[in-house]
């Protein structure tokens, strides 16, 4: 055997190299037990939090707003430009109407196809109907499949606004089987083709994704996996920073994702979480909040080339905006089109209309913004406060079903803004608005706006802009007077002559007319509708300032001063006080408080709470004394302050109203209503200066530019309660006795009869019949007793003391004088 020979040295380096390999060894083992050791845990606290934020997903749904449905019915007034606008803001569009959401026709007939939707009664069914329009009025609804008339339909209804909490993120939710197939299937060929078999990363999708890009010279395609995307698009807490860290971490959770959840809850959390877009500070998340950003339209009623665009920007929504980058954007939606149809998708007729097709994005988002209604939209946080704290409605997935109508809030904001450009002038100070538009019918604040920029934020004038509101209030003196018919009615001669009041702290009052002339006796009707002060002081000292100051107390919740001065209006009030206050005429005599809000849903669409009550029918003395003022403002638009609105041509409408001025025109004031609608107007300067509007220069015009678009029924005053007599000389005559008048009076009350061939004679000396005093002062009647009667205590004695003997309340005397009336 041969010798081997070797020194010391050999060995020693020998015995080292095996040492230092099981060094190495060893500290490889130790350190990746102790990265296992890390790892571990680390692993189960990364799963604590995917089960936690998947849990949460639920929670970060806002709060929707929405209009009220439309509901058609044979005699509703409706033109067919209100009805294309109502279905625009329903994101309805014109095609075939077969399709749910779509409608086809137009002028005067059309053919709508509903979607279902809940309501605050419950849900109601998708229905496709043919609505005809004729004069204004809807004249016939029928089911064109079943070929029969229909009773009423209810279309879904408009979203209007969002609430958030701390993020301002729009989201839809939808489960996956409401999304359309071709979606998902076009999502996963363009970002995740092994999407079905990998279990959260996907290497040969990374290599496919590296080899596209490399071809096509740019990023393209990613190679990340829609789980993966899901972890770090904020779900659950990744940042956005690029770093080991940050991939690492994804994968983990990628992983953890996808041993926990099966592949369905996986997309459905995708396509409700994927970043789509961004309006300012509200994100827009899920497929379909971005199919209502982008296209206005429902997942259901997406076409190719939208699916195609909407997938196609997932990867860069900023980049590929299609508003700001429209090339961009046709090239990416191109892209995914070509992936459509390499992977069968689509065949090749389909591929290549839908390659020639625009783009069809919105020119604005529309729908989703977070708040285009401002003023209304506080209005409704108004309402709900007293049943939700401030944070109980900001993303927790409700639904607000509100009563506004999209149609009748573009003509108020419409009206608002042409109204103030036409008086706007350097003699001028900036002019602001505020207005409030009701359905006489319920209440129901159908409209509202806060400014003069409708989408202004801050200061809401409907309901903050504190006022006075001069002659506005007259109408309920008189309301006071007429419920005394033993010793008012409309035929009742006052006296419209200099008035000199004495305060209790000695000072005197002596407001005039706006014309500084006295007018001697007039008719009382004529002294509302031409808004004479004197007679109205008269008037009202006489029923006493104290019982007006309840009234608007009990009808409107309005305090005020029991001075003489409230008479011609000194109280500060909003256009939405006023317009509860007038709703009461308005509604024919009912109790009706305003209302926005018809209910609130939660998010499986069932009713928490309901606003949507009928208001109590009126009690006869209330709806018999609100006819006869509501018949002397009807005089007042035909032949007293108002008449300009006859002169627009709104006349066909048989408007009642009444205008308001306060001193120096520094406010004007309209409020008038139709058979369907009370609108109350204002219009102003913020810091109180003079303006040099009346109401019927200022306020009144924006009224009759929303009213000459808005539709609404003619007002029809009824003859209940009412006996309609021809007067002349204090006494009820035939209908063609010369200068005979017709006024309408309380049944029971109206003069006595006098045949027509018995004037002339000397036997009428000193005017006859005392048409203030009424029958019962010749004994003949005795006095009802009805509403305000009873509320008022009115009645309760034959004849209330003269004005002298009424003892005036002890009232500080007012710093200047007290707001007069200054009609033109």
């Amino acid at each position: 055997m041969p010798r081997i020979d070797y020194d010391e040295d050999d060995a020693a380096d020998g015995a080292a190299r095996p040492d230092w390999r099981r060094r190495i060894l060893t500290w490889g083992l130790a350190a990746a037990g102790l990265g296992l050791g890390l790892l571990i845990p680390y692993t189960l606290y990364l799963n604590q939090q995917v089960s936690r934020h998947f849990g949460e997903l639920r929670w970060q749904v806002p709060t929707r707003v929405y209009a009220r449905p439309l509901q058609l019915a044979p005699g509703l007034a409706m033109d067919a430009q209100t009805l294309r606008t109502e279905l625009d803001s329903a994101a309805y569009r014109e095609g075939d109407g077969e399709r749910p959401g779509t409608w086809s026709g137009g002028e005067g007939k059309w053919i709508i196809s509903s979607r279902g939707f809940q309501d605050v009664d419950g849900a109601v069914a998708p229905a496709r109907v043919e609505v005809t329009l004729s004069r204004g009025r809807v004249a016939r609804l029928r089911d064109p499949a079943a070929d029969r008339a229909v009773e009423r339909v209810r279309l879904d209804p408009a979203r209007i606004a969002t609430l958030y909490g701390q993020k301002q993120e729009e989201r839809r939710l939808v489960r996956v089987e409401e999304v359309p197939v071709l979606l998902t299937d076009a999502l996963q060929a363009v970002e995740d083709r092994d999407f079905a078999h990998h279990r959260g990363i996907d290497l040969s999708g990374m290599i496919r994704a590296v080899w596209v890009n490399l071809r096509a010279g740019e990023a393209r395609q990613g190679g990340s996996t829609l789980t993966q995307q899901l972890a770090r698009s904020g779900l659950l807490g990744i940042g956005r920073e690029q770093t080991y860290t940050r991939k690492f971490n994804e994968i983990l959770y990628a992983l953890l994702i996808e041993a926990r959840y099966d592949k369905g809850v996986i997309l459905e959390a995708y396509l409700n979480q994927v970043y789509l877009g961004q309006r300012g500070a509200q994100a827009i998340h899920g497929v379909a909040a971005g199919a209502e950003f982008w296209f206005g339209r429902r997942l259901a009623d997406l076409e190719t080339e939208h699916i195609a665009l909407l997938v196609g920007i997932i990867r860069g929504p900023s980049f590929y905006d299609p508003r700001r980058h429209p090339e961009r954007a046709r090239e990416r939606r191109d892209f995914a089109l070509a992936q459509m149809h390499g992977t069968g998708l689509i065949d090749e007729a389909e591929y290549r209309r839908a390659l020639a097709a625009p783009l069809g994005v919105t020119s604005t988002p529309g729908s989703l913004a977070a708040n285009r209604f401002p003023a209304y939209v506080d209005l409704v946080r108004r309402q709900l406060a007293r049943d939700y704290p401030a944070d109980a409605l900001q993303g927790a997935g409700l639904s607000v079903m509100t009563a506004m109508s999209p149609a009748a809030q573009g003509y108020a904001e419409g009206a608002v803004r042409r109204t103030i450009e036409a008086l706007s002038n350097d003699e001028r100070p900036p002019l602001q608005a505020g207005l409030v538009l009701t359905d006489v019918h319920n209440g129901e604040v159908i409209a509202a706006v806060g400014s003069r920029e409708p989408t202004e934020h801050g200061f809401n004038r409907a309901i903050e802009a504190q006022r006075p509101v001069g002659s506005l209030l007259k109408p309920f003196v008189y309301l006071l007077a007429l419920a005394q018919p033993t010793r008012y009615s409309l035929a009742s001669w006052v006296d419209d002559a200099p008035v000199d009041i004495t305060l209790p702290d000695g000072k005197r009052w002596t407001p005039v007319n706006s014309d500084r002339r006295s007018h001697g006796s007039v008719r009382l009707i004529d002294a509302l509708a031409r808004s004479y002060n004197q007679a109205t002081v008269r008037i009202g000292m006489d029923v006493d300032p104290r019982r007006l100051a309840d009234l608007l107390r009990t009808l409107a919740g309005i305090e005020a001063e029991a001075n003489p001065s409230l008479i011609l209006g000194s109280v500060d009030q909003s256009p939405y006080a006023m317009a509860q206050l007038y709703q009461f005429l308005a509604s024919g005599g009912e109790i009706q408080p305003l209302r926005l809000v018809r209910g609130v849903l939660d998010p499986e669409g069932r009713a928490v709470n309901r606003y949507d009550k009928a208001p109590a029918a009126a009690q006869e003395g209330d709806a018999v004394a609100a006819r006869l003022v509501t018949l002397a403002l009807q005089h007042a638009v035909t032949s007293g302050t108002g008449r300009q609105l006859v002169n627009d041509g709104l006349g066909r409408l048989k408007p009642a109203g009444k205008t308001g001025t306060s001193n120096d025109g520094r406010d004007s004031w309209f409020a008038g209503w139709t058979g369907d609608h009370l609108a109350v107007v204002w219009i102003g300067n913020d810091q109180n200066e003079s303006t040099g509007l009346y109401g019927a220069t200022g306020a009144m015009r924006a009224w009759s530019d929303m009213f000459a678009r808005l539709p609404s029924a003619p007002l029809e005053v009824g003859d209940g309660g009412l006996d309609w007599q021809w007067v002349v000389h204090g006494f009820s005559t035939e209908a063609g006795c010369p200068e005979a008048r017709r006024f309408p009076f309380v049944a029971g009350f109206a003069p006595p009869f006098q045949p027509c061939s018995y004037y002339g004679e000397e036997e009428i000396a000193d005017g006859g019949y005392d048409q203030q005093a009424g029958p019962a002062a010749a004994g003949d009647q005795a006095p009802r007793r009805g509403g305000w009667r009873r509320w008022f205590g009115i009645g309760e004695r034959e004849r209330d003391p003269p004005p002298e003997a009424q003892p005036v309340p002890p009232q500080p005397a007012p710093e200047q004088a007290p707001p007069q009336e200054d009609e033109p």
